[in-house]
């Protein structure tokens, strides 16, 4: 059973690992320009020349799959850096300080916990406008609320140890007790659930994309392929198949890293 879940961690790190070559260095994958295509080529199922088929126009989908990296990977990496970062800083702040300012603090996370992290997301895309950069942003604000949560949490029981009543009783300063005790000691479910969250990210972004708030054409971005495939899907499945299982595979092999620097938080 060990060796089960060590083969698909070792899975799961390498499938990580090849989409961030994809997006490093994309050029090593595939020859083939993801914008321009050859129109006599349109179509074409996958094949030994087109590992994922073309699209309507000619264009190798694998390019445009691997081209497109870059923005699905840039994307999560800014939504899960919002809510870490958002979402850490609040959770620190409530359980250090406690009192009214807790209070404060957790009942707003709690109103944001009770809208849908779409449904939140729609709303700031609404106020920044669409586009890759804010649809991350917003994706990232909808995930400040779990962060804070956690992060409190984590606080409040790193908080009351031994170790930090006796730094503070030694004359520590706040900040710099919860600089050097309290935040190491209460990080590590958090970035747990980073990980965790770069994947919905993923996830999120490219339904956004989808829906038309995200990337604009001809720009290779996961979701956007996936609708632009949606009308020929009864004639060239693969144009939204097998994108979509690059989004699933990714979500999939974060969610089985996150499981896994859980267990050893």
């Amino acid at each position: 059973m060990k060796r089960v879940r060590r083969g698909g961690l070792v899975l799961a790190w390498a499938l990580i690992a090849l989409v961030v070559l994809w997006a490093a260095v994309p050029g090593v994958f595939t020859g083939y320009d993801p914008i321009a295509g050859v129109p006599a080529e349109k179509l074409q199922a996958p094949s030994a020349y087109h590992l994922f088929g073309t699209d309507a126009v000619g264009r190798d989908l694998f390019a445009r799959v691997v081209h497109g990296s870059v923005h699905s990977l840039t994307g999560a990496f800014v939504a899960v850096a919002v809510g870490l970062v958002a979402g850490t800083l609040l959770g620190l702040l409530a359980g250090s300080v406690g009192g009214v300012l807790d209070d404060a603090v957790m009942r707003v996370v709690d109103v944001l916990l009770s809208i849908p992290g779409l449904l939140l997301a729609l709303t700031v895309i609404i106020l920044l406008g669409p586009g890759t950069v804010n649809v991350a942003v917003a994706v990232g604000v909808g995930s400040v609320a779990a962060f804070a949560r956690l992060s409190r949490s984590e606080v409040v029981r790193v908080r009351r140890t031994d170790y930090v009543e006796a730094a503070f009783g030694s004359g520590g300063r706040f900040l710099t007790v919860l600089w050097r005790h309290v935040l190491p000691n209460s990080l590590g479910p958090v970035i747990a659930l980073a990980a965790l969250q770069f994947g919905m990210a993923i996830l999120a972004i490219s339904t956004l994309s989808f829906l038309g708030y995200g990337a604009e054409p001809p720009t290779p971005e996961w979701g956007l392929l996936i609708s632009e495939g949606r009308n020929y899907l009864a004639t060239s499945w693969w144009l939204t198949t097998l994108p979509g299982a690059v989004v699933v595979a990714v979500v999939l092999a974060a969610g089985r890293i996150s499981r896994s620097m859980g267990r050893h938080a």
